[in-house]
């Protein structure tokens, strides 16, 4: 139908028109794109966003954009974008269609997306990308690469300022990967969502290494390279995953987290928790079977379970209310801090920040980890970015100390000396330089080699460190320095939690006029 026909024709007509092109853009790929798409039982991007979003509640935008110039170009351009709601709060969308141009990125695939993320700028909403991109245009040329450029510079004004959400439900390469791991959460579905900057063909052309692209980018790959925050079984489940973390983040950092009903003070029964913590000093036990305890429910949204595992990052609820839990897990690495998990750390406490989520630590470490290859790694200043990223939060920062609180570990868990603003401690804590087993190598060394009796050294080196738990590694001796706020039972564990959030609901922390701070790398 050319422009004068349309022009000339009825209402009727008009109408007619209007809804076949829109029934031609619902799914505008070619039938053997679609019929490939169907036969591996993959969905629309249409049926994504309806499944990730409150029923009726997606308004699409750009539906009938599509390249210029082009006579034969296809309607959405490769990518569906909109806004809609989720728990009842609205969140810009946006969708890869894999079935056009591969779902690379193009000049109208790029205004579409960056008109979706200049709406959310406007109005303070979270985004939301469903990736699943070839990347470039290639026959685009440069048009494709500043397309890319202009959204990473949108990325910039939107992050701290809004919740960035990735779901990564196919083969992601080049840009389409630096676009995701640029916003605050990554989730992918294992044996589905693959990411790499060059594809194993390119790989194999450019240097001769001969890997599969699961090899290279697959999601349980690309989660222990620490760039995906979640890896889930189904789509059903990665949008599950978005759900929950949503429900603990608030719309914008001008807003409150959503606040849900809490079980009353005088209901609280944790008698349990007396007896949780093992005798044995050294017995590992999982931190996670503690946390659940600590907060109003077992409902945790962890963030990057299987990466760093001795440090686990964890939004849950207290009285109610979002907060952000560190804690050293004792079954990996008896709970001490790598590189890794410094990293780990460090990102999420910057994200609680942001969103003026509380931090709450609960501390069990022996250190941080030493040996040959963390120092390698860059364990001094990933270490130290961990601590800086504590000093700099200024949302309310509570610490609960249940055991090993050794040297450096100490001190950026946390600690009163590091800006905490409340410590906690259990009985069973253990404040000091280092543990016993270590200070009696570094003080009675010498004298301990001197005993030719093995009976007799042991016997001696069993008291040192005996005499050193009492004295040097007990919590009474932080606490009468006033680095303890205050002992406590562990059942009186919840309530003290919340009493201390509490008193800092109210908390307001500024800088020194400056531009912006530096942190280390």
């Amino acid at each position: 139908m050319t422009e004068s026909s349309i022009r000339t024709s009825s209402t009727a007509e008009k109408l007619a028109d209007l809804r076949e092109r829109l029934d031609k853009a619902q799914d505008p790929g070619s039938e053997r794109s679609r019929k490939k798409r169907d036969e591996a039982g993959r969905t629309t991007p249409r049926q994504r966003i309806d499944a990730l979003l409150d029923e009726g509640s997606f308004v699409e935008i750009g539906a009938l954009a599509r390249t210029p110039g082009d006579p034969d170009a296809v309607y959405s351009d490769g990518v569906v974008t909109g806004y809609g709601r989720i728990d009842g709060r609205p969140v810009a969308i946006y969708a890869h269609d894999k079935t056009v141009y591969g779902g690379s990125v193009g000049v109208t695939f790029g205004r579409k997306v960056t008109e979706v993320m200049e709406f959310a700028i406007k109005i303070s909403c979270p985004v939301i990308g469903i990736q699943d991109s070839g990347g470039a245009r290639i026959q685009d040329a440069v048009t494709s690469l500043a397309m890319y450029s202009e959204i990473a510079k949108r990325q910039l004004p939107l992050s701290g300022r809004v919740p960035q959400i990735s779901i990564m439900l196919g083969k992601s390469a080049g840009g389409a990967v630096y676009a995701p791991v640029t916003t605050d959460f990554v989730v992918a579905v294992d044996g589905e969502s693959e990411m790499y900057v060059t594809g194993p063909n390119v790989i194999r052309e450019v240097t001769g290494e001969d890997i599969t692209s699961a090899e290279l980018g697959g999601a349980r790959v690309q989660e222990q390279a620490g760039n995906i925050q979640a890896v889930v079984a189904s789509e059903e489940e990665a949008f599950d995953y978005v759900r929950d973390l949503l429900a603990h983040l608030p719309t914008s950092t001008f807003d409150a987290a959503p606040v849900v009903a809490a079980q009353p003070d005088e209901e609280l029964d944790d008698s349990a928790l007396d007896t949780f913590m093992p005798d044995d000093t050294n017995a590992g036990y999982d931190m996670m079977d503690l946390l659940v305890q600590l907060g109003d429910d077992e409902d945790l949204v962890e963030v990057q379970a299987n990466y760093a595992e001795n440090l686990i990052c964890a939004f849950g609820r207290i009285d109610g209310r979002a907060v952000g839990f560190v804690a050293n897990n004792p079954l990996y690495l008896a709970g001490c801090i790598d590189a890794d998990a410094a990293d780990k750390g460090a990102r999420f406490i910057r994200t609680c920040d942001a969103y003026n989520i509380p931090v709450v630590y609960v501390v069990d470490t022996p250190g941080y980890l030493p040996g040959v290859e963390q120092e390698r790694e860059g364990l001094i200043h990933r270490g130290a970015k961990f601590a800086f990223a504590g000093v700099e939060a200024t949302v309310p920062k509570v610490t609960l100390i249940v055991r090993k609180a050794y040297g450096g570990a100490y001190a950026v868990m946390g600690s009163k000396n590091l800006n905490g603003d409340i410590n906690l401690a259990w009985p069973t804590a253990q404040i000091a330089v280092m543990g016993s087993s270590a200070a009696v190598v570094m003080l009675q060394g010498k004298q301990l080699a001197a005993i030719e009796d093995p009976v007799q050294r042991e016997a001696m080196k069993k008291m040192f460190m005996d005499f050193y738990d009492q004295e040097m590694t007990s919590p009474y001796v932080a606490a009468e320095r006033g680095y303890i706020d205050q002992m406590i039972e562990p059942s009186q564990t919840r309530i003290a939690l919340r009493r201390a959030l509490r008193q800092l609901a109210s908390k307001q922390e500024f800088d020194l006029p400056k531009k912006h701070t530096i942190s280390p790398l």
